[in-house]
């Protein structure tokens, strides 16, 4: 197995998965997900270097409220957040993107502790690259360890290392990228890597009513649209793909039941798209839709099964003044 590449420079180390393996697992996961009687591609490969910057932008638009909602508890309460655990602490981030909220719960600790140690995850190490270099520049208290990879990967690399009591953060409702099951699984591999005493402050979107969320996920801009359809673009760049993003819309539909939002790209006509690298030629039908991605919402409830899953209780919960976001802590 390869190991995971280590660079360093004061207060700022990087540790990079191997880039051969994310590769491979991104194209046997196009081949089969294509291959499927309901073709499927998994959400984690919408965040390359580009998806990852159209990301960034769909959190200003105003049909997403859920960026501002959760960085408003975050201006509200971020001083009694980072004071819920015992001491001084150090923060572990799932996703960390920008880290722009990130800094709100950064700057509150440090008004707290003479020094913070900083572990963000994200799978773009470009994107990992430039807010973690920001971060030491802008904090100068501020030390930052961060990983290039997948929750997952990461989790169960053993190469995490804390000195303090820990605060994981998973933020931006990215719990709600996950299947019930993989959203259980993820908090229990979250709970392996901490210890008693530390916490997991989890975001989460609310369940409320479908007009307000499918805008959210389709917006009249077409930003949302931009995101989901680079997919097909980075397997044209990365594999060789003949896909004519013009050939498919872009669907978000939330079905009550299961509280989920789900986005689709839809054929618009009949086609067909070659691979090169995979050697494969995918057929689609009109109206064939391709999922990208299920976004969960959740209420108190949920939050309450999925911590004592995952070996947690729930500590205290802060909502916005609409009540249409929540975070969560979980203590160990």
């Amino acid at each position: 197995m390869l190991e995971p590449s280590t660079t360093a420079e004061p207060r700022l180390e990087f540790v990079k998965l191997p880039s051969a393996a994310a590769e491979h697992a991104f194209s046997d996961d196009v081949r089969a997900g294509l291959s499927a009687a309901s073709k499927t591609l998994p959400s984690k490969y919408l965040y390359d270097d580009l998806g990852s910057s159209l990301f960034e932008a769909i959190t200003h638009l105003p049909e997403y409220y859920l960026t501002g909602a959760e960085t408003e508890i975050l201006r509200e309460w971020g001083w009694e957040i980072v004071r819920m655990l015992a001491g001084s602490i150090e923060l572990l981030e799932l996703g960390s993107g920008s880290a722009i909220k990130t800094r709100l719960l950064i700057e509150e600790a440090l008004r707290v502790q003479p020094t913070l140690r900083y572990s963000p995850i994200d799978i773009s190490f470009d994107a990992l690259r430039a807010s973690s270099t920001a971060l030491v520049e802008r904090y100068e208290k501020l030390h930052v360890r961060a990983y290039a990879g997948d929750y997952f990967s990461v989790l169960a690399s053993r190469e995490l290392r804390f000195e303090r009591p820990v605060l994981a953060l998973l933020m931006g409702s990215n719990i709600g990228n996950y299947a019930p099951d993989e959203a259980r699984a993820l908090v229990e591999l979250v709970g392996s890597a901490l210890r008693p005493g530390d916490g997991l402050l989890v975001g989460t979107d609310r369940k409320k009513d479908r007009a307000t969320l499918e805008r959210a996920y389709d917006d009249p801009t077409g930003v949302t649209a931009a995101f989901d359809k680079n997919l097909l673009g980075r397997i044209n760049r990365e594999l060789g793909g003949t896909f004519d993003l013009k050939a498919f819309d872009h669907v978000a539909h939330y079905d009550e039941a299961r509280g989920c939002v789900d986005s689709f790209l839809r054929s618009r006509f009949a086609h067909r798209v070659r691979i090169e690298a995979l050697d494969l030629e995918v057929t689609f039908e009109p109206g064939e839709r391709i999922h990208t991605e299920s976004s969960y919402k959740f209420d108190d409830r949920d939050i309450e099964r999925l911590a004592v899953a995952g070996g947690f209780r729930v500590a205290k919960a802060w909502y916005d003044a609409g009540h249409r976001f929540a975070l969560h802590l979980l203590e160990r």
